[in-house]
């Protein structure tokens, strides 16, 4: 099969689809791969490297996407990258549909087969493909809030830490999946004071075994959620529904209540994101203040770290993308359902529920719209 690699255009999306050391292993199972040009400089990774794997090197995205079967991204395609798509070919990459109705239209309208990272299963019900990028963001959104606390980007001017004989930054936490959890595990190591709180009591005996007795857990009600935001000095969303929109946990009215210069880390975001004064912004130009307080809402967090991100990433999407290129892509979805599950828009049907729902689409079974 001939797989492409495009270069990444997201506002400071410094990751790649694949890393050479993935287009290698490809390739010595008789795969052809095209590289754009420069695509992997922003992880380090030369044209030379790629050529080395067996790659080859191509100068623009038009010829990747003319002549790949198989594109391989991070980041959802935009606009320009869209009108490129062809009936029939497929996309495996980060689509995050159901909050994005330009790039849903633009999929069905082009006939692609387009496979999303974030709602591939697992045999025991996990999202793969989603942990890894989710492990990196929660750890990286204490950083952010630390960052966004400070007196000089906006914030109420605490340090998360604390100091002798001041207590330290209070931290709530709503979710308690991977985001959630490592989000903990980082603030109760930079001696932050955590509170967790999730719809299901379930992963707190867990948490409070790694994380011990210096995490305070609840179950998220409305009336709990209010309690908290008062007392809290920031706020990591971490709340997602698996191909669908995020559920809307934080009104303005809620907000309004909140500590002056507190800050919000809406982790949600690509999936419309937890606070409903949440709108996604970028690395370029991260944050904005609604009711004096600051709302952190990169919807490509992980491209910061793009070294860690990418090869974490490919250490889960690899055997996938392999699987793709060993049987064929029908093949491959129609045998393996937790791949099929990925299936999002094919040949112009919408085939994931929570998207079709979301996006006023009729819902079409995966396998019908496959011709099975």
């Amino acid at each position: 099969m001939l797989i492409g690699v495009p270069k990444e255009i997201k506002v400071h999306e410094y990751r790649v689809g694949l890393t050479p050391e993935s287009v290698r292993e490809l390739v010595a199972g008789g795969h052809r791969v095209i590289v754009q040009r420069d695509a992997g400089v922003g992880i380090g990774a030369t044209d030379a490297d790629y050529a080395a794997a067996g790659g080859t090197v191509v100068p623009a995205a038009e010829e990747v996407f003319a002549r790949s079967e198989l594109i391989v991204k991070v980041k959802e395609p935009l606009a320009q990258e869209r009108a490129l798509l062809r009936a029939g070919q497929a996309l495996f990459t980060y689509l995050h549909l159901a909050a994005d109705a330009e790039q849903t239209r633009d999929l069905v309208k082009s006939g692609v087969i387009a496979i999303a990272y974030e709602t591939v299963t697992s045999p025991t019900g996990r999202l793969p493909l989603l942990a890894p990028m989710s492990e990196v963001a929660g750890r990286m959104a204490v950083q952010v809030a630390a960052h966004f606390l400070e007196r000089a980007h906006g914030g109420r001017g605490v340090l998360l830490a604390g100091a002798t004989g001041v207590p330290p930054g209070r931290l709530l936490v709503l979710g308690a999946g991977v985001v959630g959890s490592n989000a903990a595990l980082i603030a109760i190591g930079m001696g932050a004071e955590v509170v967790m709180l999730s719809n299901t009591a379930a992963p707190f005996e867990r948490l409070k075994t790694e994380l011990g007795p210096r995490l305070t857990t609840g179950i998220s009600t409305p009336q709990a959620i209010a309690e908290e935001l008062r007392g809290a000095d920031a706020v990591i969303a971490t709340a997602m529904v698996p191909g669908g929109l995020a559920p809307k946990l934080v009104t303005r009215a809620m907000l309004a209540r909140m500590k002056q210069g507190a800050v919000v880390v809406d982790v949600s975001i690509d999936q419309g994101g937890c606070f409903e004064t949440s709108r996604p912004t970028t690395h370029a130009d991260p944050v904005f203040t609604v009711d004096g307080i600051v709302h952190y809402c990169v919807a490509n967090m992980p491209g910061a770290v793009p070294r860690t991100s990418t090869y974490a990433l490919n250490h889960a999407t690899l055997p996938f993308v392999k699987e793709l290129a060993d049987r064929g892509v029908v093949r491959a979805l129609v045998e393996n359902e937790h791949l099929r599950n990925g299936l999002n828009v094919c040949r112009g049907a919408v085939t994931q529920r929570e998207v079709a729902e979301a996006r006023g689409y009729p819902y079409v079974e995966p396998l019908r719209a496959l011709g099975v």
